[in-house]
């Protein structure tokens, strides 16, 4: 089986298993939802508070409260379920043996890794990029002003800690043969690099900032993601490296 041969194979499971619904179906809630929550967040407050809270002013909602409800949904709901997702990713297929079948000439331990980091990183990308293009859609059409440099710099922002957490969860399921371990592991990884963000260095020059930025560009502030986008491409290159050199040293 060759590299490209894999990649098929890895498409073809992605299509016809549980995991063309999860992620997907995730992103399409929040696309739908976010712009309709962000329209509709008065009128819902009004009603719970009833005129116990008569006082209470309400700003008025913009298209920014859309694209900041969707990019807050992403960082902190869509990116758990991406390192539960991802938790068996290497070690699910060398417990149910299939990794044996694979790993025949040409395809190396290497590709093996690199071809499933790329495949479903590739998955996220598309998948939040669809989300994003409905987001937009639908926040001009409830708001009638969308414009979309906001909305794109957050989403790029945040897909570059998407793909790094892929790459992150692809490294632990190849250490730790427990999905639920694996899942574990890489929550403790993403709450680490967010406590690392209140450091300022980190928050402005490391993927650290990423936990916090796409946010603020989803705003509309004044701030250059170049640095976390960059260091967190190159630290997602050097996990999956790292993750096939401990893959061809194990036994299977």
């Amino acid at each position: 089986m060759t590299g490209v041969e894999f990649a098929r194979k890895e498409v073809y499971e992605i299509l016809r298993t549980w995991r063309i619904w999860v992620l997907p179906g995730i992103v399409l809630f929040f696309a739908i939802s976010g712009p309709l929550l962000a329209r509709f967040t008065p009128e819902i407050v009004g009603a719970l508070v009833g005129n116990s809270l008569s006082g209470l002013k309400v700003p008025t909602p913009t298209y920014s409260d859309s694209y900041i409800q969707w990019i807050k949904n992403l960082s902190q709901i869509l990116l758990i379920a991406v390192i539960i997702v991802y938790g068996g990713l290497v070690s699910g297929e060398v417990r149910s043996g299939t990794v044996a079948l694979v790993l025949t000439k040409p395809l190396s331990r290497n590709a093996f890794i690199t071809v499933k980091a790329a495949v479903h990183s590739l998955f996220l990308a598309v998948v939040v990029m669809v989300g994003a293009l409905l987001t937009w859609g639908l926040t001009w059409l409830i708001f009638g002003t969308a414009p979309g440099g906001a909305l794109w710099n957050a989403t790029v922002a945040f897909l570059a800690l998407g793909v790094l957490f892929v790459c992150v969860m692809t490294l632990l399921s190849s250490l730790i043969r427990s999905s639920a371990g694996a899942a574990g592991a890489g929550l403790g990884a993403y709450i680490v690099l967010a406590i690392a963000a209140i450091w300022r260095p980190l928050d402005d020059y490391s993927p650290a900032g990423l936990t916090t930025q796409p946010a603020s560009l989803a705003a509309g502030k004044d701030v250059t993601a170049t640095w976390p986008i960059a260091t967190a491409l190159v630290l997602a290159i050097a996990l999956v490296a790292l993750a096939g050199w401990i893959f061809r040293r194990q036994d299977l």
